[in-house]
């Protein structure tokens, strides 16, 4: 078995493999699980490829903070054959989390494995949930293949969760791509979408003003990054990747605004390295995590001042 994950030199050296849930700052795991793939594979080896390259950088953002005093726990990967399998195996750690209050984050694995992560944070908390959803797709399929577990079926089954109240709990972004039974399923239906393309036309400032003034109805946010989001020039290691997409300067800018929110956690899915050009991709997924804890390691300070 790879034990990768108890090394404390990867994250940065952040990671603190002899602690509890209780005293880190933050949880990762991954998800080794793509069989939910409608096209091309390759996303579950994502988790360990991701923490090799954690090794060589500094505990430091692009904002020029340092985070080095951040304690994570790395607790390894949580294999299944099926989503089912994986959601039971998820169970006691999601409820630890979300009782101790401490961001988690999902290493994919394809945009199914949000689908376990979102169901078990349905079964511990207790007002609605909201729902950020960054994807070139909207992954509202009933379907796929057969599949009601597929990674474009993310966000449909979203919508059956206690906790979520349909679509106004999920806000999508960077969307540019839409499948006929989605078209016909959102029909007449009111979603809160901001698409790529519109991102581009209004900037990115007002884009991020939209989505915090809606999710911030919410007391517990999840943001899930499908890594097409990106462009393909910024992320060309993916299996569905769609032309027109979000710039990694967007995204960043994004990803800083939403955690004014309160995040419960985040994944970051579908990041393929048999795909991808020079690790590019993997280098994005890793600029998004330790962004994204910075943020929130920052935040959280400042509010203890």
């Amino acid at each position: 078995m790879n034990e990768l994950y108890k090394d404390p030199n990867i994250w940065a050296g952040l990671n603190k493999p002899n602690i509890t849930i209780e005293e880190a700052d933050a949880i990762i795991f991954g998800i080794p699980y793509d069989k939910g793939v409608s096209f091309r594979s390759g996303a579950s080896t994502a988790p360990d490829e991701l923490r090799k390259i954690t090794y060589t950088i500094d505990p430091t953002t692009e904002r020029l903070e340092s985070i080095e005093n951040m304690k994570i726990l790395d607790l390894g990967n949580f294999y299944g054959d099926n989503i089912p399998e994986i959601y039971n195996k998820l169970d006691e750690v999601i409820e630890r989390c979300i009782k101790a209050k401490k961001l988690f984050t999902m290493i994919g694995g394809d945009h199914s494995t949000t689908i376990p992560v979102l169901q078990c944070i349905d079964k511990y908390i207790d007002k609605p949930l909201g729902i950020i959803h960054l994807d070139s797709h909207f992954d509202l399929c009933d379907e796929m293949g057969g599949d009601r577990y597929s990674h474009g079926c993310t966000q449909r089954r979203a919508l059956e969760l206690k906790n979520t109240m349909g679509f106004e709990s999920i806000y999508f972004v960077g969307i540019r791509s839409i499948e006929l039974q989605e078209h016909r399923f959102i029909k007449d239906k009111n979603l809160y979408l901001l698409s790529a393309r519109e991102i581009s036309e209004i900037g990115i400032k007002e884009a991020c003003k939209k989505v915090v003034e809606k999710m911030s109805e919410f007391n517990h946010v999840y943001i899930t990054v499908d890594i097409d989001c990106l462009d393909p020039a910024y992320a060309p290691g993916t299996g569905t990747p769609q032309f027109g997409g979000l710039t990694s300067r967007e995204l960043l800018t994004m990803l800083h605004a939403f955690f004014q929110l309160p995040i419960i956690g985040m994944d970051i899915v579908e990041v393929a390295p048999n795909l991808d050009s020079s690790s590019i991709t993997l280098f994005a997924a890793r600029k998004i995590v330790t962004e994204c804890w910075g943020h929130y390691f920052v935040g959280n300070q400042a509010k203890r001042l």
